[in-house]
């Protein structure tokens, strides 16, 4: 039996600013699930009830959604998992608990059955992992911010963007190949393929809902800048204000110097109370 595992996403090194609710839940139900197969390996092989075949889908309806949940070795499971913390905690705040697991669902149960199409009448295959899933959400984190950067093997800087690009062309690249490989990279490009669609049709409100998320996110950060400079400002004009008093006293100040200390002064307080 040949397991098509998927998996090298890369050394992604980042600090992702949340870790949400369904992340910690996916995480803990795949962990679950790899050392109870572990453990239970030498009685019954969990991948060939729950992982995607071809030869036995019928009766087994449940493979598209379970294979998910199944990896094959440490490596695997560990580099899905650390991805999926790394750039889908922030998804999640962002599209909600609903919104992110429909979007990881139909990117992962979608790449699964582009496979199994293409896999029709191969037995003995089996197909594990949620890496297409994981794909779809790399291409969504791509779109969402692609100037963002993350460091390659934790030392080399590159924009998200090109990351993705990267990804998505080798993975089209592997998926023509005809190796032995026993990682499933079309899967990868279908989970890519299938989020990018997901995403950018009309008839989805993750379009919409990324968009106002993403503006959100702008004016929140432009705001929070312009209050910093006005602040940075407003600080200098007291410091040199308060030097000029210090040198030639109170006095020598202009009436106008005077009503911005005092308004400078008092604005720079409130901050500091609101603080």
């Amino acid at each position: 039996m040949r397991y098509q595992f998927q998996s090298e996403q890369g050394n992604i090194a980042f600090r992702p600013r949340y870790f949400t609710e369904v992340i910690k839940v996916l995480i803990i139900v795949n962990t679950i699930v790899f050392l109870f197969r572990v453990i239970a390996k030498n009685q019954l092989d969990l991948a060939q009830v729950f992982g995607l075949s071809a030869e036995t889908v019928w009766p087994m309806v449940w493979q598209p959604v379970t294979y998910m949940f199944i990896h094959g070795d440490f490596f695997h499971i560990f580099m899905n998992m650390f991805v999926l913390w790394m750039f889908g905690s922030e998804m999640e705040s962002l599209w909600g608990r609903q919104g992110f697991l429909k979007y990881y669902f139909i990117t992962g149960v979608g790449s699964g059955l582009v496979w199994l199409l293409l896999n029709i009448g191969k037995p003995f295959t089996v197909l594990i992992g949620a890496s297409g899933a994981i794909y779809g959400l790399l291409l969504a984190y791509g779109l969402m911010f692609p100037n963002r950067k993350i460091l390659i093997y934790f030392l080399f800087p590159v924009k998200v963007k090109y990351f993705v690009i990267f990804l998505g062309v080798m993975a089209f690249i592997s998926s023509m190949g005809t190796s032995g490989s026993n990682i499933s990279h079309l899967t990868h490009l279908s989970g890519m393929v299938i989020g990018y669609i997901y995403i950018k049709s009309p008839w989805t409100w993750p379009k919409m809902w990324l968009w106002i998320n993403s503006k959100v996110i702008d004016i929140k950060q432009r705001k929070k800048e312009k209050k910093e400079t006005r602040k940075m400002n407003m600080q200098q004009k007291v410091d040199r204000l308060l030097d000029k008093i210090n040198k030639v006293g109170y006095d020598s100040l202009t009436k106008e110097e005077k009503e911005d200390l005092y308004f400078h002064s008092r604005h720079l307080g409130k901050d500091i109370e609101k603080d």
